[in-house]
């Protein structure tokens, strides 16, 4: 369909009546005639053939019809029981006070909070959940470095590892001590005689770890990689 002049360039801009007549036109010539018409623009001569103007009338285009909401008044509608964006947080501790107030001050940071009591629990929990932290009370093993399950967060591929906030808590640590996360293939570590204060210490340093990290794993995201 032929909508502006090949010899200028220009688009056409011809009123609705002008497009009606030279239709009327077109569809009267006899076969192999043209229809020669000027540019309104450059002025020269174009030769038309039927059909080869665009029609320039507005089309209106029906939008679709509103969602029906009659599952909001009649309350029927059950959504997944947990939002997929909240992050998730791992705590494997004994049950106990302790437990209790780490997964309170988990939750009053926006953690959804996974309570388990066993290392066999912890590591077949994180199989099939991508947790966002993971919190591992020393204490349950003894020695750190005899630790099982300290020796699985040590070992996990790079690609889950570098996405979980790994937080020690222990009788014999010190909080916020970074060369000791560090040394300890952790990302934070928290005295045991600090737990009144975790909620306090999480929201010191989990907005630390993310502006240090984030901009890295956003170039990994972007790559493809987690």
């Amino acid at each position: 369909m032929l909508t502006q002049c090949p010899r200028c360039l220009q688009p056409f801009q011809f009123s609705d009546d002008q497009i009606t007549k030279i239709q009327q036109a077109l569809s009267r010539l006899e076969a192999g005639k043209k229809l020669a018409l000027k540019c309104p623009q450059c002025r020269n001569g174009i030769a038309l053939e039927a059909p080869s103007l665009e029609e320039h009338r507005t089309v209106e285009v029906e939008p679709p019809p509103p969602p029906e909401l009659d599952w909001l008044q009649s309350g029927l509608y059950k959504g997944e029981e947990t939002v997929e964006d909240v992050p998730m947080a791992l705590v494997l501790d004994t049950p106990g006070e302790l437990r209790q107030r780490i997964g309170e001050s988990l939750e009053a940071v926006g953690y959804q909070v996974v309570l388990v009591d066993s290392v066999a629990a912890a590591i077949e929990r994180m199989r099939f959940v991508h947790f966002s932290s993971v919190v591992f009370r020393t204490e349950m093993e003894g020695d750190l470095g005899q630790s099982a399950f300290h020796a699985y967060m040590r070992n996990l591929p790079m690609e889950r590892r570098r996405y979980i906030f790994y937080i020690l808590i222990g009788n014999r640590l010190r909080t916020l001590y970074d060369l000791e996360a560090l040394a300890n293939s952790a990302n934070l570590t928290i005295s045991t005689s600090d737990l009144h204060h975790l909620d306090i210490v999480l929201r010191k340093a989990i907005p630390a770890y993310e502006e240090l990290f984030g901009p890295f794993l956003e170039e990994l995201g972007t790559y493809g990689k987690r």
